[in-house]
């Protein structure tokens, strides 16, 4: 089992930057696939980016996907993924949540574990 937190949501103008982190804890880091998703309000939970057990394969969703907008990382040594979210737009406004599951292909879809969310609010 795993436990996630979620860190780095805030305010920021349209067209800044943010940095979110998610730090694990329980069992080994390095055993998981990871993803980040993110609810709207008023919206359904969607899923954004997911990193393999070792960083050698990343997925994001098409809203993100080619943009360079969104990159997800993690740093196995630290047991933390990322986030680095640029360009925001008021879109992106979410409540933001990690995830982690043993499987990559899950991942991106059911995931058994979530952190309890950080909020990201851009204004225009």
């Amino acid at each position: 089992q795993v436990q996630l937190v979620e860190s780095g949501g805030g305010l920021v103008q349209a067209g800044g930057s943010l940095r979110l982190s998610c730090e694990a804890s329980g069992r080994t880091f390095s055993s998981y696939a990871m993803g980040w998703f993110r609810q709207a309000p008023g919206k359904e939970r969607e899923f954004v980016a997911a990193i393999n057990w070792n960083g050698a394969s990343t997925m994001y969703a098409e809203s993100v996907k080619g943009t360079g907008r969104f990159i997800i990382s993690r740093a196995n040594a630290k047991n933390t993924l990322y986030l680095q979210m640029n360009s925001l737009k008021p879109e992106d406004t979410a409540v933001y949540y990690c995830a982690a599951d043993m499987v990559y292909s899950i991942v991106a879809k059911t995931p058994d574990y979530w952190g309890q969310g950080t909020q990201v609010t851009v204004s225009s």
